[in-house]
């Protein structure tokens, strides 16, 4: 049966791209045909004729081989701005049922699916949609990635309360980010007492190679 798992962050730019591929990375190191899925990303450029994301790109080369890139990433926008403003402006309106389709044909072909999202875990994907219901939806357990910087402590216990008033929050994980912000140890130690939920890890800047692997024991 496959295992989904999705991964979103307290803000955007705060590592959720850097945690989903080194889950992916891990997960096909212990030998599971593992994939990731970026159902939509803003922030593209042309490249072989058709619009790609970076961190669509990153999900793609970390993950098991074989699985083509718009599998991966059905919905692309060029501007780099909210998903939900780049879909009206290219007259695309996002569905969960379109989103559950590109699911599927993954999972019909993978042990495990990472799943990113974009920004933050209420981010709008149309009028009627965001991340948070089409993930609690589908009753996916989710990973916080948490980045370590100015303002983390309330943005992780929104989101956190947030997430777990839709769905199951799994765990969550302390991403450093540089340059390392001042009293990390003490943010950290603030967060390890009032998140509901364990910390998976705490990644330093240059993790170490098997860091992710420790992240996939407390998540499986």
């Amino acid at each position: 049966m496959t295992r989904t798992l999705f991964v979103t962050g307290t803000d955007t730019e705060i590592g959720k791209t850097r945690i989903a591929c080194a889950l992916l990375r891990a997960l096909v190191a212990a030998g599971e045909t593992a994939v990731g899925y970026k159902p939509v990303a803003s922030g593209a450029a042309w490249q072989g004729g058709q619009l790609v994301n970076a961190d669509a790109l990153a999900l793609q080369a970390a993950g098991s081989p074989g699985f083509e890139y718009a599998a991966i990433n059905p919905f692309v926008f060029e501007p780099a701005i909210a998903p939900h403003i780049a879909a009206a402006e290219a007259g695309v309106t996002v569905t969960a049922e379109a989103l559950d389709a590109g699911h599927r044909a993954l999972a019909a072909r993978a042990d495990w699916v990472i799943v990113e999202g974009a920004g933050g875990w209420q981010v709008p994907l149309s009028e009627s949609l965001d991340f948070a219901s089409w993930v609690a939806a589908n009753r996916w357990p989710v990973l916080l990635v948490v980045g370590m910087r100015l303002g983390c402590v309330n943005h992780a216990l929104l989101a956190a309360r947030a997430i777990a008033a839709d769905t199951r929050l799994a765990g969550w994980v302390a991403n450093t980010l540089p340059p390392e912000q001042p009293r990390l140890a003490e943010n950290l130690a603030t967060l390890n007492t009032r998140m509901p939920v364990p910390c998976c890890a705490t990644v330093p800047i240059d993790p170490a190679p098997d860091l992710a692997l420790d992240i996939c024991r407390t998540l499986i």
